[in-house]
């Protein structure tokens, strides 16, 4: 808010020398009175947001008002966008205007009296009750004038601003109370429901526009909000709700509009970001005069025309009059389609208007008859529904709008020599341009004759359908050799039946909107968020370095399309589209397993060989969650038996090569899910048998991958997953713990963890703070943690036949199998390149 009052402040700091502003206007004997000639001498809020003082009237010369406006719009000529004006009571329509010689002062008595020049007349005080001690005239940030207990938002005119009371109900003698008034009176907001158009045809005033539901304004937000009690209660929102620093205000407009302005704090400008009336033409009194159609040009603007056979009356008044009397029932009538005529503001829906009568349901030309049998019927409306109104105007017609949504025509009577242009044709002129067609029914044939007809037509159709059948069959078999060459040479032979899925590449371009959300980078390419057809999300992985073409890759692809576990990643289909690979998995929504365990500040770990950080399917989530031991120990359990699944229970051995908190998904419930493995298998025969390549992320390679004399064997996830397993219970990253222990002799993360354990007896040192309290509560959870630990501790020895496999890990976690005291880990690390 206080950038946006800047440009406020330096232009009244520019203006300070030539215009007078005061905090407050104090008793007269501190401060001399207050002339409306005086306009430089202002009174200012606090924040400089706000100004009173004087402003020359309007409507009279030599006259002044007394206002409260909103400093420095840059919209207005000269700089004021009045919200307030001094005057009488409730009658918003009485101001107060007093020549240049008037003087506004506070009274011995601290009274405010604003008197005529040269005699005693007051011209306005304060009601009773609102004296204070020292009384001060002062301006808030609000906009309100306070004086003692009296305040300007208690006497609203034509503008209601955040925060502001408004009056509600009738004043009990079931008179209107009017909300708020239009500067030029012609318009009142009355018992903070209605809007109603005053006249002097109509003094009473007669309602054309309810809140929404018939609700009661209650207050104006400063967010922008319209709060409304009905029913139920009811909210109307602004157009730019939530932005913040914007001032706004309520007014009712001199067009007979109720309209919401929200001020852009850089431009200084008023923006309307909502209204009660958006087709203006149904506001009454938007025309002047009679016979006059209110016309829509634009979003925000209006003409009024005259109908055909009428031009427009000069002098006083305004309006519309017939070009050429029409004696008696004589004339003709013009049809004016979605005309309507307000017929006089009737005062309730069944009333139609004191200047229209509604007539039984008839058709057309009953409703025409009626009022060409009437000298005094100018038109008469019909709408063309099943319900047949009929509505015969009286002597005159007023308040005339255009629009399609009163699914009416009004007929005018006009003379029968008139040949105006009509431009309230509707559809009249596009029926009107079909030429006639006279028809004419053949005489009927024989029954012989139309016997052998039939039985032409039905040869010739079965010789169609013959003929097409063979041409198409012939299609099929040229089609099918060539489709065979092709499948021969993409490989499609070796796709079995029951497979996965084989999508194109135009098929992920359009699923992945042209690859342009990317949602993770790994060793192995780069994954993209998409959604097919069937509304399923997926992850497209595109793959790297894949060599494409032979039969080798579409059977490793149907092997790991095959492999179906509760915690593994399903894999729906591929693309080998020329020189691309992908793989489409599905999505998992809540992301990796390392967004839980780990802090902003220490969730990446560098990659060496092809390992790498790999960023999860919900890598742009927000994490809010804390995950409590019963979780992840299932996370645990369920990875292990992943593992242990492909090792143990495939039909085709798969080594994982990169086992991380990165690579291990969570479903909604927090179910896990491993991803990418058998990745190592697409990269190329000779490194997947050989080995010769390091694979892996630093921290979770298994000794071997470095001492080359070692070969590679399924212990080598086991040795990853063991520093996961630690991972999770201690919530720290293992090569952050690295980072932190340089120097130390717990540098090395599983060194540590096992001193703490078993030779200091301090488990709760490895344990994750955010769990400790409640396991140290829990029996059952100490013996948790404490399985888990030693099973991560097996699973870290530097010797890979030490090591259990995956199976005996898993029942290690179930508690299945008893634990021995494991062996202390040897100190391990890779050194970077």
């Amino acid at each position: 808010m206080a950038m946006a009052l800047l440009p406020c402040l330096l232009l009244l700091a520019f203006a300070g020398a030539q215009a007078q502003q005061m905090a407050s206007f104090p008793a007269a004997n501190d401060a001399t009175p207050w002339l409306p000639t005086e306009t430089s001498r202002i009174l200012v809020s606090p924040s400089r947001g706000m100004v009173a003082g004087f402003v020359p009237s309007e409507s009279s010369t030599g006259k002044y008002r007394f206002a409260v406006w909103v400093a420095n719009v840059s919209s207005r000529a000269d700089g004021k966008t009045v919200i307030w004006y001094a005057h009488r009571g409730s009658n918003a329509s009485d101001l107060f205007e007093a020549d240049g010689s008037s003087t506004l002062v506070v009274n011995a008595a601290g009274v405010l009296t604003w008197a005529g020049a040269g005699t005693n007349t007051t011209i306005w005080t304060l009601p009773n009750g609102t004296n204070a001690t020292a009384p001060r005239l002062t301006l808030n940030d609000t906009g309100s004038l306070i004086f003692g207990s009296w305040s300007s938002f208690g006497y609203p005119t034509h503008t209601l601003m955040p925060g502001q009371a408004i009056p509600q109900g009738n004043n009990g003698t079931g008179t209107d109370v009017p909300t708020l008034q239009s500067a030029n009176g012609r318009y009142r907001l009355v018992n903070s429901m209605a809007l109603k158009y005053f006249s002097g045809a109509d003094p009473s005033g007669s309602i054309y526009a309810n809140m929404s539901g018939g609700g009661t304004l209650l207050n104006l937000t400063t967010e922008g909000e319209l709060k409304l009690s009905a029913g139920n209660p009811t909210t109307l929102i602004a157009s730019d709700k939530g932005a913040r620093d914007r001032l706004r205000r309520l007014t009712l407009d001199d067009d007979g509009n109720l309209r919401l302005y929200s001020l852009l704090p850089a431009r200084r400008e008023w923006r309307v970001v909502w209204e009660l009336v958006q087709e203006l033409c149904t506001i009454q009194g938007t025309c002047p005069g009679n016979n006059t159609i209110c016309v829509p040009k634009g979003a925000d603007g209006v003409t009024c025309v005259c109908p055909p056979g009428f031009r427009n009356r000069t002098g006083a008044g305004g309006g519309c009059e017939a070009k050429k009397s029409v004696a008696g029932a004589g004339g003709k009538f013009v049809r004016l389609d979605f005309v309507s005529f307000s017929g006089g503001a009737p005062k309730k829906s069944s009333d139609p208007g004191p200047y229209m009568s509604k007539q039984p349901p008839s058709n057309l030309e009953v409703c025409r008859k009626m009022c060409r049998d009437d000298p005094g019927c100018p038109a008469f409306g019909y709408k063309f529904g099943g319900d047949r109104t009929c509505l015969l105007y009286k002597t005159r017609l007023v308040d005339g709008y255009w629009s399609p949504g009163t699914e009416m025509s009004t007929f005018v009577r006009v003379a029968e020599t008139d040949n105006d242009t009509n431009p309230f044709t509707g559809m009249t002129t596009m029926i009107d341009t079909v030429c006639p067609v006279q028809l004419a029914l053949p005489v009927p044939p024989k029954q012989k004759a139309t016997t052998i007809r039939n039985i032409a037509i039905i040869t010739t159709l079965f010789a169609v359908e013959l003929l097409a059948g063979v041409l198409s069959f012939w299609a099929f078999l040229r089609k099918y050799s060539q489709y065979r060459e092709m499948a021969r040479t993409l490989g499609l032979e070796y796709l079995p039946a029951g497979g996965p899925r084989r999508f194109s590449y135009a098929e992920l371009k359009t699923a992945t909107k042209d690859f342009t959300d990317v949602v993770g980078r790994g060793a192995y390419g780069t994954v993209f968020r998409g959604e097919l057809p069937d509304r399923r999300a997926v992850a497209v992985k595109q793959l790297h370095g894949v060599g494409g073409g032979e039969a080798e890759f579409w059977a490793e692809v149907t092997i790991i399309a095959r492999m179906h576990h509760l915690n593994l990643v399903r894999m729906w289909g591929f693309c080998a589209d020329k020189d691309q690979r992908m793989l489409v998995y599905e999505y998992v929504p809540n992301g990796s397993l390392d967004k839980y365990l780990f802090s902003s500040s220490s969730s990446a770990a560098p990659s060496q060989g092809e390992g790498g950080e790999e960023s999860s399917q919900g890598e742009g989530q927000q994490q809010q969650v804390m995950l409590d031991l019963h979780t992840r120990y299932r996370i645990a359990l369920g990875v292990a038996r992943a593992i242990a699944y492909l090792h143990e229970e495939c039909l085709e051995w798969v080594l994982h090569c990169d086992i991380k908190p990165e690579n291990i998904l969570l479903e909604d419930d927090f179910c896990p899910k491993v991803s990418d493995f058998g990745l190592s298998k697409l990269t190329s025969k000779k490194e997947k048998v050989t080995m010769s390549r390091i694979r892996g992320t630093r921290g979770y390679m298994a000794p071997e991958w470095v001492i080359h004399r070692e070969p590679i064997t399924a212990k080598a996830d086991v040795y990853s997953f063991g520093m996961v397993l630690l991972e999770i219970v201690s919530g720290r990253r293992n090569y952050g713990f690295r980072q932190e222990s340089v120097g130390s002799e717990d540098w090395y993360f599983p060194k540590w963890a096992y001193e703490k354990v078993y030779v200091e007896r301090r488990i709760e040192d490895i344990m994750d703070p955010r769990i400790l309290l409640a396991v140290d509560d829990d029996a059952d959870s100490v013996a948790t943690v404490e399985r888990m630990v030693k099973t991560a501790m097996w699973c870290l020895q530097d010797r890979a036949d030490m090591r259990p496999s995956m199976g005996k890990v898993a029942k290690m976690l179930e508690g299945t199998v008893e634990i021995t005291d494991p062996v202390k880990p040897t100190i391990f690390c890779v050194q970077d390149d």
